[in-house]
C-alpha cells in the first residue's frame, strides 16, 4: 500500500524546516529509507502499478488442463491473461510437472504383436544366440562398416 501524498509532503516539509530525516522517521512512523527515496524524486505522487499480479482461478485452471492437457504454455497464458512463468508458478503450487511420456507416442500396438510374433519363430529356427538387434537412432546417413 504506497503512502498518501499528503504524509509524504509533510515528512519532506518537516525535513526542510531543518529537522532530521531518523528524527521524521520515528514521527511520521515511516522508514527512513523511504524517506531517502522520497527525496531523490522529482515527484511524490504515488507511482501507478502497470503490472498487478493476477489471481488466476484454480479451478478454472484445472478444468482447462483436464479438457486440453497438451496445450503449449504460451497459448494457455495468453488465454488466462497471464505470462507463463507466473502459470508455471501457478502449476507448481498445484503440483502439476511437466509432462512426461513413458512410452513411444506413436506405437501401434498390432504391428507390435506381428514383430514379436515373427521374433518368437525366428528363435525357434536359429536360436536366441543368432540373434542381433539394431537400434537405427543412432546411424548416420552415411555410416561406414570400419
Amino acid at each position: 500500500m504506497a503512502y498518501d501524498l499528503d504524509l509524504r509532503l509533510r515528512v519532506i516539509s518537516f525535513l526542510e524546516e531543518g529537522n532530521g530525516v531518523t528524527k521524521a522517521s520515528k514521527i511520521f512512523k515511516v522508514g527512513r529509507e523511504t524517506i531517502y527515496r522520497w527525496l531523490s524524486r522529482k515527484n511524490l505522487e504515488p507511482t501507478k502499478v502497470k503490472n498487478r499480479r493476477r489471481k488466476i482461478d484454480i479451478k478454472e485452471l484445472e478444468k482447462d488442463v483436464m479438457e486440453n492437457p497438451d496445450m503449449p504454455m504460451k497459448e494457455r497464458a495468453k488465454k488466462f491473461g497471464v505470462t507463463a512463468s507466473a502459470l508455471s508458478y501457478r502449476f507448481k503450487e498445484m503440483g502439476i510437472t511437466r509432462k512426461k511420456q513413458l512410452l513411444y507416442k506413436e506405437r501401434d500396438e498390432e504391428k507390435r504383436a506381428e514383430y514379436q510374433k515373427i521374433l518368437k519363430e525366428l528363435i525357434l529356427i536359429y536360436g536366441v544366440a543368432s540373434l542381433v538387434f539394431i537400434d537405427e537412432a543412432g546411424f548416420e546417413e552415411f555410416a561406414s562398416s570400419v
